[in-house]
């Protein structure tokens, strides 16, 4: 059963310890960093003395050396931050952002760039998608050109989370165009570099995280900053992205569950026709087909929890699971706002905020599109 993943007393000290922090300084805060669009930067540093950012990566770069199931515990109580914003900004340190750096970093980039991000003490932004490349990942067009000992980028990154408050980024740039998938790298891209400067964008959800358009011209950085090999960049972006989809799960269904139990209590204490909502048959029904839903995300999540943890290849799994977690988010969210009528229409509504904020799942990471894609030539169809 899905209790078994965190059972110990260990998960629940740390679960202790995340909802103690989410209640102190995440939650009163939260309509506060939608308007500031972004987390405050402070809050990083508390995290990283938590053990919050580095669960899983070696002790001698701060992490704990924890697993996949402390990553689940700490998004399961992160959610209850109700912003997804916030979440999507940290989740971009813990998993998308840093994992191919603890895996393929030099010890000097681990403990000059790694180190501070574990700590909270700087905070990390990925860098993949371009104005004319998305899910497309072989597509993108930024250019890193090695001048002697130093990479001269040019190019533009957008939809990029924590542009604002990141102090570096792991960019994905093409460093051999003739080499096909072996022309690209990953680099540590410190964002005070001349040459770094960006603009936010306007999201219609997430508003807790700041996203925004980077744009690089003649920017310098050493070629020591390469992650991992030189023309390596594609392959470990693609093993990275196993981490970005399944926090991606591991951070909605709980989401969905949380909407779920709050439209529960509505439809509970909510009078309509001489009595109460949930009395209805067809509100009792749509209230059962969610949760079904629900539970068979958290399951199918959690088969690839256990699979990473078992150190088992968990591609197919995940890509399936994202695609199915972003679509019961979607689909939670639209009857959760159904059910709350007018109220469901308001900004200040759980349901109406869920309704634009679970809509990124299924495109960020890999859109559905592409996940099907993907398990498809996987399985070789």
């Amino acid at each position: 059963m899905s209790e078994e993943l965190y059972a110990t007393p260990e998960h629940e000290s740390f679960r202790r310890t995340v909802r103690k922090f989410v209640e102190e300084q995440l939650a009163p805060r939260a309509r506060e960093f939608d308007e500031a669009g972004r987390i405050d930067k402070k809050l990083f540093r508390k995290m990283g003395e938590l053990g919050m950012l580095g669960i899983r990566y070696e002790p001698r770069w701060g992490g704990g050396a924890l697993d996949w199931s402390f990553t689940t515990v700490m998004y399961e109580e992160l959610v209850r931050a109700d912003n997804a914003g916030v979440v999507m900004g940290i989740s971009v340190q813990t998993d998308m952002a840093t994992p191919s750096l603890h895996q393929f970093g030099s010890d000097e980039l681990r403990q000059r760039y790694l180190v501070p991000a574990v700590k909270g003490e700087m905070v990390a932004a990925i860098a993949v998608t371009e104005p004319d490349a998305g899910s497309d990942v072989a597509s993108i067009k930024t250019r890193a050109v090695r001048d002697g000992d130093h990479w001269v980028v040019n190019g533009s990154k957008i939809y990029i989370t924590n542009t604002a408050n990141a102090d570096w980024l792991c960019l994905l740039a093409v460093t051999d165009p003739a080499a096909g998938y072996g022309g690209f790298s990953q680099i540590v891209v410190p964002t005070d570099a001349p040459g770094f400067s960006y603009r936010l964008l306007d999201k219609i959800g997430n508003w807790g995280s700041d996203t925004g358009l980077i744009f690089l011209e003649d920017l310098r950085v050493p070629v020591a900053n390469t992650i991992g090999a030189i023309g390596r960049g594609f392959q470990q972006q693609m093993m990275q992205f196993q981490d970005e989809r399944l926090v991606a799960c591991v951070s909605s269904y709980p989401g969905s569950l949380a909407l779920w139990e709050k439209t529960r209590r509505y439809c509970e204490e909510r009078k309509l026709f001489g009595g109460r909502l949930i009395d209805m048959q067809v509100t009792k029904f749509k209230l059962v087909e969610m949760l079904t839903q629900i539970t068979a995300a958290r399951e199918l999540t959690h088969h690839c929890v256990r699979k990473r943890m078992k150190g088992e290849d968990a591609t197919v799994d995940i890509s399936m699971a994202k695609l199915f977690c972003g679509r019961t988010a979607r689909y939670v969210a639209d009857e959760c706002m159904q059910l709350h009528g007018g109220f469901g229409y308001m900004k200040e509504s759980a349901a109406g905020r869920a309704f634009v904020d679970s809509r990124l799942i299924s495109i960020g990471g890999g859109s559905d599109e592409t996940m099907i894609h993907y398990v498809a030539r996987l399985l070789r169809m």
